[in-house]
């Protein structure tokens, strides 16, 4: 078993001995692909919980610009800015992750719904560079207490992740 940090300087247990770990990769600090996926799993939270599965959220951002664009997120997240995690699962970063035709939708949906906070000074927006860049792709991993990965799946491009029914599809009945 090993503990992850959280931004809020809390440990996370992988795997949690007591309940299902939805392990997701994200991008960047700020990313709005990543910010809009995000908030629909926030909305949906509660009933992650009550499905027996605790998220874990990493990015490849540093803890204090995650605070910044993440902080109020109400799951754990962990900051790898040496993608070190991401090595460990494979989750890589590739152009395709923006240029991607079928990443164009949301890429587009994403920016106009982050846009307006950021213009009203609601939000920061993402850096420029970000540390990692801005090719990663997603990742998803539903992790059981005994260790087993029961399902991953890494994105083709920035917005290729289970959606929430997606993961509550996965979760197996004998864990």
């Amino acid at each position: 078993m090993r503990k992850l940090t959280t931004i809020a300087g809390t440990t996370v247990p992988l795997p949690d001995p007591e309940r299902l770990v939805h392990l997701q990769f994200r991008r960047f600090a700020g990313c709005p692909v990543c910010n809009l996926h995000l908030r629909s799993v926030a909305a949906r939270h509660d009933e992650i919980r009550a499905a027996g599965i605790r998220e874990v959220v990493v990015f490849h951002s540093p803890a204090d610009e995650l605070r910044e664009h993440a902080g109020d997120l109400p799951f754990d997240v962990v900051a790898d800015p040496d993608k070190d995690l991401y090595r460990e699962f494979g989750v890589e970063s590739a152009p395709r992750a923006l240029l991607s035709p079928r990443a164009w939708p949301t890429i587009v949906r994403a920016v106009l719904v982050a846009l307006p906070a950021v213009l009203r000074k609601e939000k920061p927006p993402p850096r420029g560079r970000p540390v990692g860049g801005r090719l990663g792709l997603p990742g998803d991993f539903l992790i059981a207490p005994d260790s087993r990965v029961v399902a991953s799946k890494i994105g083709s491009h920035a917005g290729d992740q289970w959606s929430v029914n997606e993961l509550l599809s996965l979760v197996p009945s004998n864990v």
